[in-house]
């Protein structure tokens, strides 16, 4: 791999000691103990006790933020964030009340790979954060631009009595390239400083058992100035990628960054591997939360700023279709949600992909490692071809059993969710490998929703290995006659950090309190039903060929006995791809979901990311959803409940929470 040449002289190493100011903000579960922060009163970290766990990124910088991609994020920091009912955290607060720590409790920064979150609280002078512990993309991406974040909550009385604090304790416990990246400012920075020289690593047969994971990682493994080529579990490493993809929502930002660093001395490496989305943007003027933020303007400049970008460097992209554009399309124009798109057209068992967005191991269900990225660090991978990774432990998920009838992999996965090992963060930064009878028998549809939530399970990412479905799958879908290679899958004793054997047979139709993914219960446990006024099936994880298989099954029912989508409930069905859509046109599903009242959606990352129509505009409002999330104000500021395509089907046909059994076997 050719050596990268940075323009510019090398910046300096960071000082050995760093003074951080004694007013910090606990995210306290009280809103009272945040306000207190905020007004200069700093409490003892006892009495701002408990701290909120599973602060999202969609707390930190709530969507409309993600407009801006300069220091006028710095405005915003946490302005979502909840404590209690409320949201004790406006505009400017964080700037104003001078606060340079931020303590939280588990999990911190789970959620989407907007690198927008941690560049808001550097904007705004935070420049340490404290938790529990960090979802991995999170942490990554602090990194990248140079905030810190600590375990270490003894640091807390330290700063508050006004002690400096080494550098050495606030990386201790990194691993040695993440603490070199702090330790220069910034991914950016160190690559100026030490990506002159980037070999491919020698692919030598290595004899211990290794899982298909790292085999993969093996024969993409980089060697830099100050990492090694062959990376073992917990060694920060550089990895080659055979395909990076981003969307509108990052490329601004990543354009701004590397305009700065490099001017017009900057090159993209191979850039015919680099895919660019418009997934995120196509009904923004239908999105409440864009429409009432009044920043439907900032999204079409941040599009345009996409569109220059990828024009200048002969990028190959795919835009989302409006719905006028859509009626007029002749069937060649390709789109659709990223993740998706790349698991149609592009991924391969074996190779390495990375996209900046957290459902990037949605191709891991081809036998591929596939995982997302911040901003920088793909802004580097730009410029380098190499992409920075903490080498992860595995987790072996054992699916045993046959699937019930009515019974989707969006249950299982909502059921690993609520398993005590997953709720306490065991799945954090690990790779989910999926295996077992039940997987041998579920297709890649139904796969690719296991893969894709490993994002909510806490995961680096998920990965299935290839086999017979596979072939089929590319061979259907896509037109490739692929052959596994005999090293395509994990080797017997290869090692794991843990096991989780589940029998699938005794996985019931499963739904998601309102609040987090992690909130699962079965269905029929859940004694009171909340009516609804809003379905939506769609989103990466719901907008499949064999989603909407379900959809129309339920709905094909429903048409059949003249049953309609209940009133005041509205339907959204919004296709994940064109190919998706051309499938439901081909088989005849159209009909039916017209008769009972939904509504169609072109591709595009709807409802789930508040782009698009299906979310709540109020607070009184319930929806059932197929997306991957429920966080707070994910899908508007009501309250989301997550359940399978076939559940939030039959819930819009009953105006309740119901299973497709259940709906059924309703009188008529």
């Amino acid at each position: 791999m050719p050596a990268s040449t940075p323009a510019g002289a090398a910046p300096s190493a960071s000082p050995s000691s760093l003074r951080f100011s004694p007013r910090i903000l606990f995210l306290s579960c009280a809103a009272a103990s945040v306000e207190r922060a905020l007004a200069g009163d700093t409490p003892a970290l006892a009495d701002a006790l408990p701290l909120r766990d599973d602060v999202s990124t969609d707390e930190i910088t709530p969507l409309p933020i993600l407009t801006h991609y300069d220091d006028t994020l710095g405005r915003y920091p946490y302005t979502g964030f909840r404590a209690g009912d409320r949201t004790p955290i406006g505009i400017d607060a964080v700037r104003r009340a001078e606060i340079e720590v931020v303590v939280g409790g588990k999990r911190y920064g789970k959620g989407s790979s907007r690198e927008h979150s941690p560049a808001a609280e550097r904007a705004a002078g935070v420049r340490l954060v404290v938790a529990e512990s960090f979802e991995r993309i999170y942490r990554q991406n602090a990194d990248n631009i140079g905030l810190f974040t600590s375990t270490d909550f003894s640091l807390i009385e330290r700063i508050r009595a006004g002690e400096p604090i080494a550098v050495d304790d606030l990386v201790a416990g990194r691993d040695a390239l993440a603490a070199a990246i702090l330790r220069n400012g910034g991914l950016l920075r160190f690559g100026q400083r030490f990506m002159r020289q980037i070999d491919t690593a020698d692919d030598t047969e290595d004899a211990r058992p290794r899982t298909l994971f790292e085999k993969i990682v093996s024969r993409h493994a980089l060697g830099t100035e100050l990492t090694q080529a062959h990376p073992a579990p917990g060694d920060g490493a550089f990895v080659h990628a055979d395909r990076r993809f981003i969307h509108e929502y990052y490329t601004g930002m990543a354009a701004h960054m590397l305009a700065k660093t490099f001017g017009d001395a900057l090159a993209l490496h191979a850039p015919e591997s680099i895919v660019v989305f418009e997934d995120h943007t196509s009904y923004v003027a239908e999105s409440p939360a864009h429409v009432r933020g009044g920043i439907v303007p900032n999204v079409h400049r941040m599009v345009e700023a996409q569109r220059a970008f990828a024009a200048r460097f002969g990028l190959r992209t795919h835009r989302t279709l409006t719905e006028r554009e859509a009626a007029a399309d002749d069937g060649r124009h390709v789109a659709g949600i990223s993740h998706a798109m790349v698991a149609e057209h592009y991924a391969l068992p074996g190779q390495l992909v990375v996209g900046t967005d957290s459902h990037t191991p949605h191709s891991g269900a081809l036998g591929c490692v596939a995982f997302g990225v911040g901003t920088t660090d793909m802004a580097n991978a730009f410029v380098t071809g190499a992409v920075r990774l903490t080498v992860p432990q595995s987790l072996r998920i054992v699916l045993d059993g046959r699937v019930p009838a009515g019974v989707t992999a969006k249950d299982i996965v909502l059921h690993l969710l609520a398993l005590p090992f997953i709720r306490e963060g065991g799945g954090v930064g690990k790779v989910f490998e999926f295996t077992g009878e039940a997987i041998a028998r579920l297709s890649t549809d139904e796969r690719a929703t296991l893969t894709n939530m490993t994002a909510e399970l806490g995961g680096f990412t998920g990965i299935v290995a290839p086999d017979d479905e596979t072939v089929r799958f590319l061979r259907e879908r896509r037109g490739v006659d692929f052959t596994i290679e005999p090293w395509m899958h994990s080797d017997a004793g290869a090692p794991y950090a843990a096991e989780i054997v589940l029998d699938v047979s005794a996985v019931p139709p499963m739904v998601a309190a309102p609040g987090d993914p992690g909130n699962g219960l079965p269905l029929a446990d859940l004694a009171e039903r909340p009516r609804i006024d809003i379905a939506y099936g769609g989103s990466c994880t719901a907008g499949k060929r064999e989603d909407f298989d379900h959809y129309h099954a339920v709905l094909r029912w429903a048409a059949d006995r003249g049953l309609k989508v209940a009133p005041g409930v509205e339907l959204f069905l919004q296709f994940g791809t064109t190919a998706v859509r051309d499938h439901c046109i081909a088989a005849g599903y159209m009909d039916a979901f017209e008769q009972v009242g939904a509504r169609m959606l072109q591709p595009s990352c709807g409802a789930c990311g508040n782009c698009g129509p299906g979310g709540s505009v109020r607070a009184e409002q319930v929806t059932v959803s197929a997306i991957n999330r429920n966080f707070p104000g994910r899908g508007g500021p009501g309250q989301v409940w997550l359940a399978s395509p076939p559940t939030v089907a039959a819930s819009a046909i009953a105006g309740q929470l119901v299973s497709f059994a259940e709906l059924q076997q309703r009188p008529p």
